[in-house]
């Protein structure tokens, strides 16, 4: 006999959504506007951002959260976001987001690069990279 699970919203559900995003260096963005001063103080301070638009339901999220968090203590020279797509439905169609997670690389609001899934290597390695590239871009400018 199959068995079918269902999560659902509402009463009991709270440990269920709450999936811990916040912590680290992560800044969880809630609206456009705050989108918007996050992108702002990034060009200003010359941050690159990563940008992660998760959902609360999203098993891989789930898994890489607590990486992301780390990542962005081990790196404070990017700024690192987090937006939930089911929140911010029609921004996070504006970056074009079809799957959760999936990572953004953002310099002067315009998109370096992108990672979708769950790929931890991955994700660690495209961070590094551009960590590599900012230190000798402030080498060259010395």
């Amino acid at each position: 006999m199959l068995s079918f699970h269902f999560l659902q919203k509402g009463a009991g559900s709270d440990l269920e959504e709450e999936i811990d995003f916040r912590g680290g260096n992560v800044h969880v963005i809630t609206s456009k506007e705050s989108w918007d001063q996050k992108i702002l103080e990034a060009n200003k301070d010359g941050k690159i951002v990563v940008a992660n638009f998760s959902a609360s339901w999203c098993g891989p999220c789930r898994m890489i959260a607590p990486l992301y968090k780390e990542l962005s203590q081990k790196y404070p020279s990017l700024m690192f976001l987090t937006i939930d797509v089911d929140e911010l439905m029609e921004f996070s169609s504006s970056w074009d987001i079809r799957a959760t997670p999936t990572f953004l690389f953002l310099k002067d609001g315009q998109q370096l690069d992108k990672l979708i899934g769950a790929n931890r290597p991955e994700l660690e390695k495209k961070i590094i990279m551009i960590v590599d590239s900012l230190v000798q871009c402030s080498k060259g400018s010395n």
